[in-house]
């Protein structure tokens, strides 16, 4: 089924049950995502918003935003969510890319639902089981920064809800009624899962914002068996001083993607927790799809890998001609499957350099060993991923070179025990007896950046290391990094 035939079937087989429920506030049941959805959706087809156009939400990852989502998908428009955390330089480049043609603030919002209320039925959609119709577009930075938004359609969310389905879950008969929203609604997690979520009829429980005990408190309260989100985020679970105070019996697996857990993380969170731990590998461009650890891997895949492929997902490792590297081999991971993208919204150069002959490039690195699991080896482009969040030096060095204490600039990643990696800024300064310090470059570059792009750390250098070509070594600099880490 599609997510204009969910939501009002999901009302009728679910009612009152809560489909969303705000932490000390207020609750979205079935029934109310269908009505509520309904009206906004008259509203959209009163002001001309139909079949293809693009709606782009700036509101918080809340109820309003699933209803908006809701109502876009039954009159056959598609949704781009534009992450709240961004800064209003970076949305306003989202939207620039988006060209929609309507964009839903909170403003915008109350006053389709005031709209909606007096507007007739939005029309039903001539086929509201389209498997071409194109329903979400996810927005995700570049190599330069620039955003690109993956899209899917109801054939992409509906193999991905068929992922999800596969019966590989420690307790087939126990996957529990409820979860917590562990990320920003305009990611590709919660936007190409939204149907399944509602197929099942899960209660979902929203944080105005995460913070590690009010999840562990969610978690005990409402029994829930799955932990899920990105690996930092397990890590600030484990150190909550009064963790073994909550009752988290019913828990019973751990699910990490968007970074790599480190082997010391898995080992302490199976223990503590006493659950399996399932390591995810994917991007937004795969629909949040790809490999995965078994729940009852051994500890060489559990702590060492990022698993098999899950379901029709092919992986092939590619050297720099696009030929396949025999096991072993570092290549690049390229992949396929009915879940991925079928390209970036009005961008079709990038779109080819990215799907290539019905494959996916990563531009991430890695291996297949001799039995079958895939081992990370880095990444062909310079994106790092801090907490989960893809950050890309360009875009961070652009805004931080203009400083006028910085001649010189580049952001390398470190290794980092909580947030998996956090940008260092390697500074030459203008005047070498009035450097910028850490707090001075993150006020600056805030006024642009997000806080999660923001660097870490600093160091202070001469000159930046050049290669041969006169470019940034950044294999240099990561050396120096190591070390200064080491001392």
């Amino acid at each position: 089924m599609t997510l204009a035939v969910i939501v009002p079937e999901a009302a009728r087989r679910f009612g009152d049950r809560p489909a969303f429920v705000v932490d000390d506030g207020p609750t979205l049941t079935y029934a109310d995502l269908d009505r509520r959805s309904d009206v906004v959706a008259a509203a959209l087809a009163a002001r001309g918003i139909g079949d293809g156009d693009l709606v782009a939400l700036t509101v918080a990852s809340d109820l309003t935003y699933v209803i908006a989502y809701a109502a876009a998908a039954k009159v056959g428009a598609v949704t781009a969510g534009v992450n709240p955390r961004y800064t209003a330089a970076e949305q306003a480049a989202v939207l620039e890319v988006a060209a929609a043609s309507l964009v839903v603030d909170p403003t915008t919002f109350a006053a389709l639902e005031a709209e909606g209320a007096a507007a007739p039925a939005a029309p039903a959609l001539a086929d509201p089981a389209d498997p071409e119709r194109l329903v979400a577009v996810v927005f995700t930075s570049g190599t330069t920064g620039r955003p690109k938004g993956a899209m899917f359609g109801n054939r992409e969310l509906a193999a991905i809800a068929r992922f999800d389905g596969i019966a590989d879950w420690p307790d087939p008969d126990d996957r529990g009624a409820a979860q917590y929203g562990s990320t920003q609604f305009a990611h590709v997690g919660f936007m190409t899962k939204l149907p399944w979520y509602l197929q099942r009829g899960l209660t979902t429980y929203l944080l105005p914002r995460w913070r590690a005990a009010d999840v562990l408190r969610l978690v005990s309260t409402h029994r829930m068996a799955a932990i899920g989100g990105v690996a930092p985020q397990v890590a600030l679970l484990l150190r909550v001083p009064d963790f073994d105070a909550y009752d988290l019996s019913s828990v019973k697996a751990i699910i990490m993607g968007g970074a790599l857990s480190p082997p010391a993380l898995v080992a302490e969170a199976r223990r503590r927790f006493g659950a399996a731990y399932s390591i995810r590998y994917s991007s937004t461009e795969s629909g949040g799809v790809g490999t995965a650890t078994a729940f009852d891997a051994d500890d060489d895949e559990a702590l060492l890998t990022v698993g098999r492929p899950r379901g029709d997902v092919a992986i092939e490792l590619r050297d720099a001609d696009d030929r396949p590297v025999p096991t072993g081999e570092v290549g690049e991971i390229v992949l396929r499957s009915s879940a991925m993208m079928r390209g970036y919204w009005r961008d079709p150069q990038a779109t080819a350099e990215t799907l290539r002959h019905g494959w996916l490039h990563s531009g991430d690195l890695g291996y297949v060993d001799e039995r079958g699991l895939l081992h990370m080896a880095g990444r062909a482009k310079e994106m790092y991923i801090r907490g989960g969040y893809n950050v890309y030096p360009a875009e961070v060095e652009a805004v931080l070179r203009s400083h006028p204490a910085v001649a010189d600039l580049a952001v390398v990643p470190r290794p980092d025990d909580v947030m998996g990696e956090i940008g260092v800024a390697m500074v030459v300064p203008a005047d070498p007896a009035a450097s910028p310090t850490l707090d001075d470059l993150r006020a600056f570059g805030g006024e642009r950046l997000t806080s999660y792009k923001l660097p870490e750390a600093v160091m202070v250098l001469d000159e930046l290391p050049l290669t041969a070509m006169q470019k940034v070594d950044r294999a240099a600099l990561t050396g120096l990094v190591a070390v200064e880490r080491q001392d």
